[in-house]
């Protein structure tokens, strides 16, 4: 018998068609949407594809970081320096936001990745303070108070509807391509290492795997994302402050919240874990500090009732991906019988 390895099942090809017809539904969705909807939208985006990267670095890299805020304020800071202040046009300016984002993150990364488990997620919090109070301290940032995006160079980008339109449809890029990436990249040769590392990394090491490359590769991609993402939010607000730029509960404890509710190592589970979070907070938001505990509460049970999150179950239950990772072993053609 000859076998084959394959990841795509039938089912995928009617997933992939559902797929591109809910993709054009996304992008015209201003045409549907008002301007509070359409912000509320392009924030999900933002989410998504932080819970992506984030899930891509702790699902798989093994890396526990609870400071990827750092990268969504520099992210933020860059974009209204160069967009805002320097004259350089919006698309540039939020790629050079997550290019500067994951250059920053190149010397940090080269602290952080000395440390081991909880040590690097502690130092991972403690750099983002540290950035948090450089910031504060920086007159020519606007200190404590933040800055304000230059309101002429805001209506270049249109009018209040026109610019949520746009915000939009960045958002919604940078999400996709967070998805894409992550997706192609586990599907790879690296993607293999990064399963290998997250199932036993010392196996993995003996067998030649490169852990602390595999996982520095991975938190940088996570940075460029992330300060893409910041430049994007910041600039729907029209301001930017180092609390909020740095802000540990909206940035990390969020997204941690939404990849495990979702699934931890499931790219599925993000979608999921992005709606469950966003209605729980449209719901409890009102209710101040017990929002936050009740958040807290719920990924508790989770983890010691569902620590697989929703989709794992969902997937334990009917087998279905809708991003096929999964290697599957086929038959393709069996024995001839022999004719003596």
């Amino acid at each position: 018998m000859t076998y084959s390895v394959t990841r795509t099942k039938n089912y995928h090809y009617v997933i992939g068609f559902v797929c591109v017809v809910m993709l054009i539904l996304l992008i015209l969705l201003p045409t549907f949407l008002g301007k509070a909807s359409l912000r509320l939208a392009t924030e999900m985006a933002g989410y998504m594809a932080l819970a992506v990267m984030w899930n891509l670095l702790a699902g798989y890299a093994g890396v526990m970081s609870i400071g990827q805020q750092t990268f969504v304020g520099i992210g933020g800071y860059a974009l209204f320096i160069l967009a805002g202040f320097s004259g350089l046009p919006l698309i540039p300016s939020i790629l050079s936001a997550g290019i500067i984002s994951a250059l920053f993150a190149i010397p940090v990364g080269f602290i952080l990745f000395r440390l081991n488990g909880a040590y690097f997620a502690i130092g991972s919090w403690v750099i983002a303070e540290i950035f948090l109070l450089l910031t504060a301290q920086s007159v020519w940032l606007g200190a404590g108070s933040g800055m304000s995006f230059p309101t002429a160079v805001a209506k270049s980008f249109g009018n209040s509807t026109e610019r949520a339109a746009l915000f939009w449809w960045i958002a919604l890029t940078i999400a996709i391509v967070a998805f894409t990436t992550a997706y192609f990249w586990l599907r790879s040769s690296r993607g293999l290492a990064l399963t290998a590392m997250r199932d036993d990394e010392t196996a993995a090491a003996s067998l030649g795997v490169d852990i602390t490359r595999n996982k520095f590769a991975v938190y940088l991609l996570a940075a460029a994302i992330a300060g893409m993402v910041g430049s994007v939010l910041f600039l729907g607000k029209l301001r930017i402050s180092p609390t909020a730029a740095y802000d540990i509960n909206e940035w990390t404890a969020s997204i941690i919240f939404i990849v495990v509710i979702g699934g931890i190592g499931r790219l599925e589970g993000v979608i999921i874990g992005v709606f469950v979070f966003f209605t729980l907070r449209y719901y409890l938001a009102d209710f101040g500090t017990y929002y936050l505990m009740a958040l807290g509460a719920i990924a508790i049970l989770m983890m010691i009732k569902l620590p697989k999150g929703i989709w794992g179950i969902v997937y334990e239950k009917m087998e279905i991906e809708i991003f096929p990772l999964r290697r599957n072993i086929i038959q393709t053609q069996k024995e001839k019988p022999s004719h003596h």
